[in-house]
Parts: structure tokens; C-alpha cells; sequence
């Protein structure tokens, strides 16, 4: 049985626990007790329910999806080490390019990039199609990667800040 599986059997238990075990010991004491008491179990039930279906962002894992999307969407342009091709293609490894706003880089994936851009010192002018096409997930395991590459170091970027930029294109 998976963990998540076990979830909805240990809040049952929780629950009877809480409301069969302990709501009777206040019973008598009055009503405004039986109410609060009655209240316990699905306040706590709420808070245990949010932080056990809550999904913590493991930048690590992130960053291991990211390495094999990489090769599969970016590696044929970037190179297998990030260094691109000189005048054609710019590099994402050891790269002053990636300090740009997370929103910025989001939508280098998102929407591509067309016109001439300075990496490095370099000027590159080779068009970048959109990737629309991949998951929130997958955008940020990329970017995550790039980012935290070849010497690169960048904050995560989460799937949820994927979401909310790809949102936010739809109504600009």
C-alpha cells in the first residue's frame, strides 16, 4: 500500500479516536465544551490533511528530472555540457545570461526567444522555439538544472511559479 493510500485509513482512526474517546469526557461538563469538543477532531483532521497532501519541493530531485529532460529537449542546441556552439547557439553553463528574473527565464521556455541577446560577451541571434508543450514540472526541472549546473547557482523555481507565469502570458 502506498503512503498516500494510508492517509484517508489513519485519519479515519484519528478521528474515531479523537471523537469517540474524548468527546464523551466533556459531555457533561456543558454545551459550549461539547461544541468545542465536537470541533477538535475536524480542526485537527483539516491541519493534518493540509500538511500530509501538502507536496514539499525537493530542489535535488528537481534538479535529477531536470538532467534527463535536458538531454532529451536541449542538449542538441546547448551541448552535453552546456557550452553551446560559438556564435550559433549560447551557452547555459558558466553563464552570466541565467541572472535574469525568474519569470524572464521561465519564458525563454514558455515562449521561446527570437532576436540577438549578449551571453557572456557574445552575440547570438539564432532564434529558440517555444517548448509550451512541456508540463510546469518539467519547465522548472529544467530550469532548475541549468541552474544549478557547471558551476551555475540559482534559487529553485517551482512548478507553481511555472503555473502562474504561463497564467499570467494567457491574459498579456
Amino acid at each position: 500500500m502506498k503512503e498516500n493510500q494510508r492517509c484517508p485509513i489513519v485519519f479515519s482512526v484519528v478521528l474515531n479516536f479523537l471523537y469517540g474517546s474524548l468527546c464523551p469526557v466533556f459531555l457533561h461538563k456543558s454545551r459550549n465544551n461539547l461544541i468545542l469538543m465536537r470541533s477538535i477532531p475536524f480542526i485537527f483532521i483539516f491541519f493534518i490533511a493540509s500538511s500530509a497532501f501538502s507536496q514539499t519541493f525537493n530542489l535535488k530531485e528537481s534538479i535529477q528530472r531536470g538532467k534527463e529532460l535536458y538531454t532529451l529537449e536541449c542538449q542538441s542546441c546547448h551541448m552535453s555540457e552546456g557550452e553551446g556552439i560559438s556564435g550559433v547557439y549560447p551557452p547555459v553553463a558558466k553563464t552570466d545570461y541565467l541572472k535574469q528574473p525568474t519569470p524572464f527565464l521561465i519564458n525563454i521556455i514558455l515562449k521561446g526567444q527570437s532576436g540577438e541577446i549578449i551571453v557572456n560577451g557574445a552575440t547570438y541571434n539564432t532564434p529558440m522555439p517555444a517548448q509550451d508543450y512541456l508540463t510546469d514540472e518539467k519547465v522548472s526541472d529544467i530550469l532548475n538544472y541549468i541552474r544549478n549546473s557547471w558551476t551555475n547557482k540559482g534559487a529553485a523555481i517551482t512548478p507553481a511559479q511555472v503555473k502562474t507565469q504561463r497564467e499570467k502570458n494567457k491574459t498579456e
